[in-house]
């Protein structure tokens, strides 16, 4: 387990240099830095402030996935939002994802199992929308050859969500506390944490386990990422490229499909060459094309460094927050998750 945890950063690295690489081997320097120097920057104004509008949903949306009576200030999420994004950004592998979990604890005292839990919901929400999303749109887009295969990732993550509720309804936190008794044989990992963290896993699930909680994250999930595709759209028009807002839509289901795998700080190299194949199927040649997926790309890392820098510093200057607890009453129950 250990091996693989160590390997994973190296993996994404890798990753990340294969998709630097076709990225940029058929591009002609030349005609990508004119694309560069005839682009209308003035088009990042709107083009920013769609993205801080549809990161500003995430963060509703990730206080959605929260119980209602175990929920944190949109603050604390929005701040530990901005951690991961900080992390991510400069850390392989996603990192800012266990970051975002340690800064909310810090924050507010939610429990880390809980809100790890949510984060993984948050990444299953995210795929299937933006499949969704694909499928819908699709009979207004050009071919897309990996849709078929988008299909079968969101078709798996749905049936793993399927076979977890049923596990949890069926058995509550059993199976959590059976994939955490290995821990036990650890010395810091006594009995009874583990079956707390075991009981905040199941409640960090909420967004899944209630209807209302589900239609209510994949609303602002889809709302973000057609402020996203927004964004996007706005960067290609400074570019010239005279293409439909569905194009902006494309290249955002592209990228976040493809950062699926593991990749290096920043997604660098996969997010470009997921721009190049998206506005490949609309004809735009990859001179053309990686100009604008590196400027889009800094828009949304260049903020995510800056106020994440910032936000950073902040949180790790606050006192940390008592842990939340939970008396553990029967089906139901409100309250407090323990650890």
């Amino acid at each position: 387990m250990t091996r693989a945890k160590l390997a994973l950063p190296w993996l994404g690295l890798l990753l990340s240099v294969a998709f630097s690489y076709l990225a940029i081997r058929n591009v002609d320097p030349t005609e990508a830095w004119d694309a560069l120097r005839s682009s209308n920057l003035w088009w990042l104004v709107p083009a920013f402030l769609a993205w801080a509008v549809a990161v500003s949903m995430r963060a509703v949306r990730w206080r959605f996935l929260f119980r209602p009576e175990n929920r944190p200030p949109l603050s604390s999420i929005t701040s530990a939002l901005f951690v991961g994004y900080f992390f991510n950004s400069v850390l392989p592998a996603r990192s800012g994802e266990a970051a975002r979990v340690l800064a909310l604890h810090r924050s507010s005292g939610n429990s880390r199992a809980e809100t790890a839990a949510t984060v993984v919901v948050e990444r299953v929400f995210d795929v299937v929308s933006l499949v969704v999303i694909l499928f819908a749109a699709s009979p207004w887009l050009p071919d897309v050859s990996w849709a078929g295969s988008a299909a079968i990732l969101a078709a798996g993550l749905g049936a793993a969500c399927v076979l977890l509720l049923v596990a949890v309804t069926l058995w509550g936190e059993r199976p959590f506390r059976l994939l955490l008794r290995p821990l036990a044989l650890l010395p810091f990992f006594a009995e009874e944490r583990l079956a707390g963290a075991a009981f905040s896993l199941v409640h960090g699930l909420a967004a899944i386990r209630r209807p209302r909680l589900t239609v209510i994250a994949f609303f602002w999930t889809t709302l973000s990422w057609l402020g996203l595709a927004l964004s996007t759209w706005f960067v290609l028009q400074a570019f010239h490229l005279d293409l439909p807002f569905l194009a902006g839509l494309l290249v955002v289901i592209a990228i976040n499909l493809a950062m699926v795998l593991p990749s290096g700080p920043s997604a660098v190299g996969v997010w470009e060459a997921a721009t190049l194949v998206a506005l490949s199927a609309y004809g735009v040649p990859q001179s053309q094309a990686l100009p604008a997926a590196l400027v889009l790309h800094l828009l949304n890392l260049v903020p995510c460094l800056v106020a994440g820098a910032f936000v950073v510093h902040a949180v790790s200057r606050r006192s940390p927050q008592p842990e939340l607890t939970t008396a553990r009453a029967g089906p139901g129950a409100g309250g407090r998750a323990g650890r």
